[in-house]
């Protein structure tokens, strides 16, 4: 199995599965064009998609939507309740949805695709567990908390997208109104380094090899700044970010490596073309 991030922000988020000929996107938010290059530059050219999966209706999770699956016409899975605010906003959609509840579960080409309902300000918004050849990995972002929903449905992945999207006290402090900070902050918005932090421990101790820091806050966040406060906190409990798990932080406007899940349990990553993989 294959993981790779296209984007991974508060401005757009997207990422490619790959296991064997089966090609997943998880969500499509950022532009046609962007995922198209994307796509191109891993070595998989958009035809190949055997479907998307989203994980809510929020515009930086869809905003390619339109367009791809116009030209594609790949198969959309989501909960109901996403689904049917997609079908307001792109009305040709319809013939393409496969609802994809909580819970439940959906063979896709060579990857088993798990939902599991996720605490956010959404319709029915949802996190995705991907499991193909043995190896499993998995999206948990746009958490407002650790729900048990979230942890059933990261127990286990080897690879880890984890949510680290803000530092509480930047949020606080900062020039946001009131009462964004207090969606930002609230049980249904999203999870600070801090809380990240703790589903990272939580996946290294359930056995991750790699734990992905992503939907990074561009006003709230810096990649140095998430990074540090994970690794400081899994060092307290015991977990080397350098020598246990791969700890990394997905890029928030351009492709991150292509992460490779082996069969010994090794997670390797690699720079796309450069390295050969493709």
């Amino acid at each position: 199995m294959e993981v790779c991030t296209l984007a991974s922000g508060s401005s757009g988020n997207c990422t490619l599965v790959r296991c064997g000929d089966t090609c997943v996107l998880l969500d499509a938010g950022i532009s046609a064009r962007r995922i198209t290059a994307g796509l191109r530059e891993l070595g998989t050219e958009p035809p190949e998609l055997s479907a998307i999966l989203i994980t809510h209706e929020h515009t930086d999770h869809i905003s390619g939507l339109a367009t791809l699956t116009k030209k594609l016409r790949v198969p959309i899975y989501a909960s109901g309740a996403t689904l049917r605010q997609l079908c307001y906003r792109i009305p040709f959609l319809e013939e393409l949805v496969r609802p994809l509840e909580g819970g439940q579960g959906t063979q896709v080409g060579a990857l088993w695709c798990q939902a599991f309902s996720t605490p956010h300000d959404a319709a029915g918004s949802q996190g995705y567990s991907l499991t193909g050849e043995g190896r499993k990995m998995a999206l948990c972002t746009d958490l407002g908390f650790l729900a048990p929903e979230v942890l059933e449905g990261a127990a286990g992945a080897e690879l880890l997208l984890a949510e680290a999207n803000h530092d509480e006290e930047w949020v606080r402090s900062g020039p946001y109104p009131y009462y964004l900070k207090q969606r930002i902050l609230g049980d249904f918005g999203h999870l600070s380094n801090e809380t990240g932090a703790v589903l990272a421990q939580k996946a290294a101790e359930g056995g991750a090899r790699a734990v992905v820091l992503a939907h990074l806050s561009q006003q709230n966040n810096t990649p140095a700044r998430a990074y540090e406060t994970v690794a400081r906190h899994l060092r307290g409990a015991g977990v080397d970010p350098e020598r246990d798990l791969t700890l990394a932080v997905a890029p928030r406007s351009e492709p991150g490596p292509l992460y490779r899940l082996e069969g010994d349990r090794t997670v390797r990553a690699f720079r796309r073309r450069g390295a050969g993989l493709c």
